[in-house]
């Protein structure tokens, strides 16, 4: 029964989420400000969702702090998203095992 109970709730709030903006903000927004504003939210949140899971999840920051380091340097030469995560996992397991 609780479990239904937090189903709904949490469906309640995502509904008003998503619902509150195109009640309020029924016309186009004009301010440059304000959409460039809008259009880097998403960014921050997912910055701000995966930076604590990278350098929490291997237990050792240097471990994270190598693999990421490994994941910025091909990211920035523009390689493959798979093979980004494949290095970043390899040199984080590499690093651990001499550090």
């Amino acid at each position: 029964m609780k479990l239904a109970l937090y189903i709904i709730v949490m469906a309640g709030v995502t509904y008003l989420i998503r619902m509150i903006p195109f009640t309020f903000f029924n016309r186009k927004i004009k301010s440059q400000f304000f959409r460039s504003f809008l259009y880097y939210i998403p960014y921050a949140v997912l910055s701000a969702m995966t930076i604590p899971a990278i350098f929490y999840s291997t237990g050792s920051i240097m471990t994270a702090a190598v693999g990421t380091a490994a994941a910025a340097v091909l990211a920035y030469f523009d390689f493959p998203l798979i093979l980004v995560a494949l290095a970043a996992a390899a040199a984080a397991f590499l690093s651990g095992l001499f550090l």
